[in-house]
């Protein structure tokens, strides 16, 4: 019965805020609570959800700060060089432009956490779909696709995860996979290019000047794949219905709500040369502090929400000595810790009760226990199938701690290595960096506008194919 409630809670609330019925923070709270009361443990509802905001509390505050710090070094212009940089690359060409959208978000993936990767690749990427009007799910969809695949750093969560689970080496895990995982992000510029392409047959190009000095336009969220020809759509743009808020409230903009656009252009003046907020005689100290932060958390040396908490207070003090001007600072920020913080506790209410009831648990065994005897050889690929659905609608925790030593343990009695059952694990982290459980994808969704069920509408079936590319080449190259 659990089992059945369990997939029953989780179908439920995908299918509410695909089809915009409820806001994913109104899902995430009402749907859990309902369904536990279902299943007769309404009483034990306060002490889930106690225990899951307990656990999520923690990463709620890392990314309370890292959207404070990462905001005050994009208001200071630390990375408007890499912004120039890629414009430059770009020239105003959306298959450029997609094509350094998952350049720019791989690269940045180097510091294992997503968040600060979906904050530093919208700030810098929102000013050129916005301009040319390009899709922006687009935008998040290629950025958590290459962020999902360059998630498997042994700092970034699930190989540290799986090595701990098992009692083996990360390198030992990590280093076999790296071609396998080279494939994966191949896999992820080949479609940025195919999308791209279709953005520039939708829309057609402008040269980079022409691009800069257009008015602001109404945005589009939709994928990419109709529309007006190329020069109607630059003389006149569309009419198109775009979402005020990522985290999926449900309010909408106008085609006519100029004042939304303005405020828009306001939030994102990555390359504007004389915004006040400007500090060029503190870059290099801004960029020693972010170098420093960021090695900090590759090490390990404290827990990652009081490094950020620590960063941004250093950085709003030196940046910003007066309190009127921190002040200010904070507020600018403040809509997108609410939403994104905000988000996270809700969360913990829906992974509280799907852990706390034992739905989790129940479900884990059952897709276990459907896997064929005969499949026993083949545990690895059944492994990295199963590591699809099951790291998209668990926590890494709970696939990872509760599942992967079910799995191995049934693969080692097949003769097949713990370690290659951990390998196969991984394949599925592509599709997991757009789950609804994962924060990050709030702070992606938030920042880029975009309503949380168009982005996994349109992802997930990349995400998906990219997860297949990369378990298909661990299965060529022998791997696992």
């Amino acid at each position: 019965m659990l089992t059945i409630l369990g997939f029953a809670m989780i179908a439920t609330f995908l299918v509410l805020i695909m089809t915009k019925k409820m806001s994913p923070i109104a899902a995430l709270v009402l749907i859990p609570a309902l369904f536990c009361v279902a299943v007769g443990q309404g009483a034990q509802l306060g002490d889930y959800v106690i225990e899951g905001v307990g656990n999520l509390a923690p990463t709620a505050a890392m990314l309370m700060f890292a959207i404070v710090y990462f905001g005050v070094m994009i208001d200071v212009g630390l990375f408007d060089p890499i912004v120039r940089g890629i414009l430059k690359f770009c020239q105003a060409d959306p298959m450029r432009i997609v094509v350094g959208t998952a350049v720019l978000a791989a690269i940045v993936s180097l510091d294992g956490d997503g968040s600060t990767t979906f904050m530093i690749t919208v700030s810098a990427m929102y000013p050129l779909y916005k301009r040319l009007k390009m899709s922006l799910v687009v935008m998040t969809g290629v950025a958590a696709t290459a962020n999902g695949v360059m998630n498997t750093l042994p700092w970034g969560g699930p190989t540290a995860r799986a090595a701990t689970a098992l009692k083996l080496d990360a390198s030992e895990i990590f280093v076999p996979m790296i071609p396998a995982l080279a494939m994966g992000l191949l896999a992820v510029f080949v479609l940025a290019y195919v999308l791209g392409i279709r953005e520039r047959k939708r829309l057609g190009m402008l040269t980079l000047d022409e691009a800069l000095a257009r008015e602001p336009e109404q945005e589009t969220v939709s994928a990419g794949t109709g529309g007006t020809g190329g020069k109607d759509r630059l003389r006149k743009g569309a009419a198109a219905s775009a979402s005020a808020g990522g985290t999926g409230t449900g309010s909408g903009a106008s085609a006519g709500d100029t004042e939304n656009e303005d405020e828009d252009d306001d939030a994102f003046q990555g390359l504007d040369p004389n915004r006040p907020t400007l500090r060029p005689k503190l870059y290099w100290f801004n960029a020693g502090l972010t170098a420093a932060l960021l090695t900090a958390m590759i090490m390990e040396l404290l827990p990652i929400p009081v490094l950020f908490l620590l960063g941004a207070a250093l950085a709003l003090t030196v940046n910003f000595p007066h309190m009127p001007d921190q002040r200010a600072r904070i507020a600018a920020h403040a809509d997108n810790v609410l939403n994104v913080s905000g988000m996270v506790f809700a969360a913990a209410v829906f992974t509280g009760v799907l852990t706390g009831t034992g739905m989790v648990e129940h479900m884990a065994d059952w897709v276990v226990g459907t896997v064929p005897e005969a499949m026993g050889p083949h545990m690895a690929i059944v492994t990295g199938l199963l590591s699809l659905p099951l790291t998209y609608f668990m926590s890494n925790d709970g696939f990872y701690f509760g599942v992967l030593p079910v799995l191995a343990e049934a693969g080692a009695a097949h003769g097949v290595s713990p370690v290659e059952i951990a390998r196969a694990s991984l394949a599925g982290q592509a599709l997991h960096m757009s789950s609804p459980l994962v924060p990050a994808v709030y702070v992606l969704v938030g920042m880029a506008k975009v309503e949380f069920g168009d982005h996994t509408r349109f992802t997930v079936k990349w995400a998906v194919l990219t997860s297949l590319v990369v378990l298909a080449a661990g299965i060529l190259f022998g791997i696992m």
